[in-house]
């Protein structure tokens, strides 16, 4: 392949906009009710009123309702949300009997809206002999119907629910918001009954966060005397911090490197270090850490850092590869600077803190310093996940924030304490890579790779805007080692995942996204010959600045997914420098399609690529592989990648009012027709990435219709060889179809490494790599990019598809087998010609 010294080219054109009606697939009837319809709904409409306090004194009751096992309730029946106060499904959660899984939903029903239930299980015994009767898909998922209590609204895993409930401990609130003094109401009842609540709260669109101690017992008498409560989880415990490894300190190579340094302007991107605080005084970052850029979470902390962590993550952000820089003899040029936020208290770590919170406060600071800076935000502090496969990949307060963050949503603290993410103002979208979390109890006898499968991301890795980082072993020999590491082995041979990096193997891949999406140098372990202990010996960890204290010197070594996340904060910030006008969407999508296998990676990929789940599965593990500088900001004359930035409205409403969705995008893009049907069968790789931001809605209500995660969905789609522009319309859009249409049968297009399951999976990016020959591809230059459900779309009042959204498609071509040049005909098919008059 020749060497990679092209601009990627950005299309300068918009796509085709056109009215969008997806292809139905049908629905799956219903199972029929077994048992006697009239029995059923008579014990149901017991149990409701056996559950109504005989003297209402509140504003309303509190309801649970529990499905039979294996069946799913009605929740938007449930949740009517007409005009007036109505019935309010406030939380979901599931739970297994006897190997099925039940639903319980947790419903707030106002005073006097008693009969709306009532109404429809006496309809529903009333027509229980007819045909139909009504209400049915309601009250045929109900089993039984009774007063919550704060069990039902516990949505974390029910073995971590407390089983001393005499104990006090801290509590993740989510209060339904009703009035906008939900939380003056649970501050003063918690001040009144000595009960503590967090500093700081957190604000969504219809749910307030707020953290409260207090033991099960005192909880349960808060939630009889307060109407606000909405459901309950449990809070995050950051993890402890790597420990310093022995590195070389050594005077003369810090002053050669800065011999050779060419540090990037005051106007250069930045890495914003969201961790411990960074040490500005360090000789290999002062230079390129200003004393102004230095921020704290908390005002009241002091700016300079006591903890190591945020100062090693500075190295790898800053230089990406320091013991390279270090060693090599040419000049090195930075592009890019470093800003710094303290997001973590001097004594280790926040008590009773929201760091959903924590971390919008710490957004907020540089860019009131530094409004028009372009920057990655770079997280690599991390809690451990709650509860088991179940819940893996769940979103919490923190991963929400984090997403409503990078979607663009402004930080509204005009109350010190509440923290709330602002809809009303313009949108102003925010890149942030995250770290997948480590596995910090590492076994001597483990089978690394079956260990990480099995471990997922830590919070707020699940985020489904971030771009999460995992960690992968380069180097595997212990020729360097010290000598007290004779005869240890590494866990990991070269190029295979890290031993401490986790993976979203076993979350749900109908309900959650792929991470990490990529995966960068995390180092490797090594086990003691006698298999009883394993370490890091610092020739597989990585170099990097040290937090220096009196007497020590300026570098140390680190490790795992925190080393990684930094090197491809550093690679983001790259991208920014050589393409100023992007958006961070378009800089995550370039991030991830420069990323590629390993040999081992790969080896264990074509040993199951026909079986897609397995390749799925893979795909949890290693993400699109290990991303690459030059690849992510350069074409070749023989590998041309083609950006596109575009807007999207996704949903609309008929004069009835009923959602639909709206509209669909045509890129018809410049592509190199002639030169790849003069290729012929010669064997050429076509690869596109789609990437945005969505809107999150983290009230666990069911993850589905109005209560998904999602405000809304995108998918791509190619052209095939062997169709037409307008065949390719009809295919996917029914309003492209007019009367003369015949119906035919559509296969999954071949050639695709993932193909639809993963193109059509969760999330906010999707990818995948087509192989074929040059000849099929020269007819393949059109995609779709169009939109799928959200809970934009059935919630009118929140809606912003009139605003549309933002989505970035990157597409590259390659020719691996024949030179060719593809890049200058395309470069000359959007290049104007400038005509000299003579």
């Amino acid at each position: 392949m020749s060497e990679r010294n092209r601009p990627h080219i950005l299309i300068p054109s918009p796509p085709i906009t056109e009215g969008f009606t997806p292809i139905g697939a049908g629905g799956r009837e219903p199972r029929p009710f077994t048992g006697n319809r009239g029995s059923h709904g008579r014990r149901l409409k017991r149990e409701f009123e056996q559950a109504w306090p005989e003297d209402q004194q509140e504003e309303g009751t509190t309801i649970t309702f529990e499905s039979f096992p294996g069946l799913q309730l009605a929740l938007e029946s449930l949740d009517p949300q007409g005009s007036g106060e109505q019935p309010e499904l406030l939380s979901v959660s599931t739970r297994e009997v006897d190997g099925a899984a039940v639903q319980v939903a947790t419903v707030f029903i106002p005073f006097g809206k008693k009969a709306y239930f009532l109404q429809r299980l006496e309809q529903y015994v009333a027509t229980a002999t007819d045909d139909k009767a009504k209400n049915a898909k309601l009250v045929e998922g109900i089993r039984t119907i009774r007063r919550a209590t704060i069990r039902e609204l516990w949505t974390d895993p029910d073995e971590l629910f407390p089983s001393f409930l005499g104990d006090s401990r801290w509590w993740e609130v989510w209060l339904r918001k009703r009035d906008g003094r939900e939380q003056q109401r649970l501050s003063e009842y918690a001040a009144a009954h000595q009960l503590r609540t967090s500093d700081h709260y957190l604000g969504f669109n219809d749910r307030t966060v707020v953290l409260l101690k207090a033991t099960a017992n005192q909880l349960a008498e808060t939630f009889e005397a307060l109407d606000d409560i909405a459901e309950l989880r449990q809070p995050h415990e950051v993890s402890s911090f790597l420990t310093e490894l022995p590195a070389s300190e050594q005077r003369e190579w810090v002053e050669d490197l800065r011999s050779r340094l060419e540090v990037a302007g005051p106007d250069a991107p930045v890495v914003c270090v969201l961790d411990t605080g960074v040490q500005d005084a360090h000789p290999l970052l002062s230079d390129s850490l200003d004393g102004t850029d230095l921020h704290t979470a908390d005002p009241a902390w002091a700016v300079r850092p006591i903890e190591a962590h945020g100062t090693e993550m500075a190295g790898l952000a800053l230089y990406r590869d320091l013991s390279a820089a270090l060693t090599s003899r040419v000049p090195i040029r930075l592009s890019h600077r470093l800003e710094s936020v303290k997001i973590l208290p001097d004594r280790g770590e926040n008590d009773g803190e929201l760091y959903g919170a924590v971390t919008a406060r710490a957004v907020d600071r540089p860019e009131i310093s530094a409004v028009n800076r372009s920057r990655v935000f770079m997280l690599a502090v991390t809690a451990p996940v709650t509860g088991g496969a179940a819940d893996a990949g769940k979103p919490s307060s923190w991963s929400a924030a984090v997403d409503a963050l990078a979607f663009g949503r402004a930080i509204d603290d005009t109350d010190p304490k509440l923290t709330y993410l602002d809809r009303d103002e313009v949108r102003r979208p925010r890149l942030f890579v995250v770290s997948a979390g480590n596995i910090r109890d590492l076994r001597p006898g483990d089978d690394h790779l079956a260990r990480s499968d099995t471990e997922p991301v830590e919070e707020p890795a699940q985020a489904w805007n971030a771009l999460t980082v995992g960690a992968y072993s380069p180097h595997d020999d212990m020729a360097a080692a010290p000598s007290d590491f004779a005869g240890w082995v590494p866990v990991a041979p070269r190029g295979e995942l890290a031993p401490t990096s986790r993976t979203s193997v076993i979350l749900d891949r109908k309900k959650w996204p792929f991470k990490p999406e990529v995966v960068a140098d995390g180092g490797n372990a090594a086990v003691a010959p006698n298999a009883t202990d394993i370490d890091t010996p610092p020739n597989l960890a990585l170099l990097t600045t040290r937090l220096q204290r009196t007497g020590e010197g300026y570098f140390t070594t680190t490790r795992d997914t925190s080393a990684a996340t930094a090197q491809v904060a550093s690679i983001a910030a790259e991208i920014m420098a050589a393409y100023p006008t992007l958006r961070p969407e378009t800089v995550r999508a370039m991030i991830v399609h420069s990323a590629e296998w390993t040999e081992a990676m790969r080896s264990q990929i074509d040993a199951v690529s026909s079986r897609k789940s397995e390749i799925g599965a893979l795909l949890r593990r290693y993400g699109m592989g290990v991303p690459n500088a030059t690849r992510a900001t350069s074409s070749a004359i023989d590998a041309l990648t083609l950006v596109a930035e575009s807007q999207i409205h996704p949903f609309e409403r008929d004069g009835s009012g009923e959602p639909k969705l709206c509209e669909m995008n045509l890129h018809e893009l410049p592509w190199p027709a002639q030169q790849l049907e003069a290729l012929g069968s010669a064997n050429v790789r076509l690869r596109v990435t789609l990437s945005y931001f969505v809107e999150p809605n983290p009230s666990n209500r069911g993850w589905s219709g109005r209560y998904a995660y999602p405000s809304h969905g995108l998918r791509f789609t190619t052209k095939r060889a062997v169709e037409s522009v307008a065949a390719f319309r009809e295919r996917i859009n029914k309003r492209a179809r007019d009367d003369s249409w015949l119906s035919t049968t559509s296969r999954p297009e071949g050639g695709w490494l993932f193909g639809a399951d993963q193109q059509q999976a969760p999330g906010s990016l999707h990818t995948d790599i087509w192989t074929g020959t040059a000849a099929d591809l020269a007819s393949k230059g059109a995609i779709a990019v169009y939109p799928v459900a959200g809970w934009w779309k059935r919630r009118p009042k929140l809606d912003q598809s009139e605003l549309g959204v933002d989505y970035s498609l990157v597409v590259s071509i390659e020719s691996p087998d024949v030179e060719v040049d593809l890049w200058t005909p395309v470069m000359q098919q959007i290049t104007p010609v400038v005509e000299i008059d003579t």
